[in-house]
């Protein structure tokens, strides 16, 4: 903000113009009574009410700011006398005609954020920009995540964390969580399809076929083993594949039924069981200690480290450009969807309001207690800096107007004589 031009100037001025009233009127009496022109009467009555008037407005001006003269007359030094007050009704001119809850909600309505929104992220500039205030940003936290003191205390963190965690119960919950409603059943289905491709894979076949071929020796002397192999292959994989068939078309077939009581089971020892419970703990502990784990995460958080930086520090970076694409095609959907645009404006007239009232008291009082805080000789500078200029000018009309209406009461009276 550029810096308001100061008063001096026009101080100068008018301090020129009473001086020269004062002038004027010496000269003009001192002429009257010598018996000169009947102008100077005139002039005289003009200057006289010029200093009149310059003096009342001095006065007026001053005592705004100061006592004038020094002199502690009532009424002066208003400014810094009702500082609290100008700060209370300045905050509740602010609050209330700029932060009242329906001024607030007709700018939001007129303003249209979510076109706005659309609009600024469909523009192909703004979608770059908005890729690079990304890549910044992610740079700056790999800087900060990479400092060896905060991957200390995030480790020391995570391991106390874990060191609470009871992984047989947290186990237990998340399988009864999974075969609630039957869920698991969808898995077992999942695992027979699996199943059922296995077994039809050729080469497993021919696998099968060679290890029954090597266990039956006593027919390889006759040139019958293979054959008996492939035999005993098909049998084998018709048996299994029939098993599985007749299961997973049946849903209360005795499988499924043996597969939901061990899962009950598994869940309830999971829970309840000491024994798992203990053997969960020693697994967690284990895992813990374990100096292999610990390298093997540190060697994929450096692996990860040192990509995400080549990557950032590239100018086409891969990260950058997905934020950009992202932006972009979010504000084409965005703009294409009247519907969404129309959620999103509701939604934020509707948080509007309890936002608005949360923070409007809390400004009210900032606002009241920066103006009581703020130095008075401070407050009376900044005041004159931007409106001392403007002040002076009530002067200078005053030495004109105060002149101006000398000449018309003396008109006045010479009429009336």
């Amino acid at each position: 903000m550029a810096a308001a031009t100061g008063p001096g100037p026009m101080k100068r001025m008018a301090l020129a113009l009473l001086v020269g009233a004062a002038l004027l009127y010496a000269l003009a009496t001192w002429q009257e009574g010598r018996g000169g022109h009947a102008g100077w009467g005139w002039l005289a009555a003009f200057a006289e009410a010029a200093m009149v008037g310059a003096i009342a407005d001095w006065f007026a001006v001053v005592a705004l700011f100061r006592h004038p003269l020094g002199l502690p007359i009532p009424h002066t030094a208003i400014l810094p006398r009702s500082k609290a007050r100008l700060g209370a009704n300045l905050a509740r001119f602010f609050c209330d005609n700029f932060l009242g809850t329906a001024q607030v909600l007709a700018k939001l309505r007129a303003f249209d954020a979510a076109g706005r929104l659309a609009a600024w992220l469909s523009r192909p500039a703004q979608a770059e920009r908005l890729g690079r205030l990304g890549v910044a940003a992610a740079g700056q936290v790999m800087e900060a995540v990479d400092d060896q003191r905060l991957r200390d205390f995030l480790g020391r963190a995570a391991a106390a964390g874990l060191r609470q965690l009871d992984f047989s119960r947290t186990a237990g919950q998340v399988l009864e969580t999974l075969t609630a409603e039957g869920r698991h059943q969808a898995m077992l289905d999942a695992v027979l399809g699996h199943a059922a491709q296995w077994l039809d894979d050729e080469a497993l076949q021919d696998q099968l076929t060679e290890s029954i071929a090597q266990e039956v020796k006593a027919l390889r002397y006759v040139g019958l083993d293979q054959v008996a192999a492939r035999l005993a292959t098909r049998k084998l994989v018709a048996s299994i594949a029939r098993a599985l068939g007749e299961t997973a078309a049946d849903p209360a077939h005795p499988l499924r039924q043996r597969f939901d009581t061990y899962m009950q089971g598994f869940v309830q020892r999971l829970q309840q069981d000491p024994a798992f419970v203990a053997r969960g703990e020693r697994l967690r502990d284990e895992l813990l200690a374990h100096d292999g784990l610990r390298n093997y995460l540190d060697g994929l958080w450096q692996q990860l480290r040192d990509w995400l930086q080549a990557d950032l520090a590239r100018p086409d970076s891969a990260i950058g450009q997905r934020i950009a694409r992202l932006a972009a095609s979010l504000g084409e959907r965005l703009a294409s969807d009247a519907a969404m645009r129309a959620w999103l404006n509701e939604q934020l007239e509707q948080a509007a309001p309890a936002v608005i009232e949360r923070w409007r008291e809390d400004i009210r009082r900032y606002i009241e207690e920066r103006v009581a805080a703020w130095d008075t000789d401070e407050l009376v500078a900044e005041l004159e800096q931007h409106v001392g200029r403007d002040l002076q000018f009530i002067r200078i009309n005053g030495t004109v107007v105060g002149g101006l209406v000398g000449v018309a009461i003396h008109a006045l009276t010479l009429m009336l004589r």
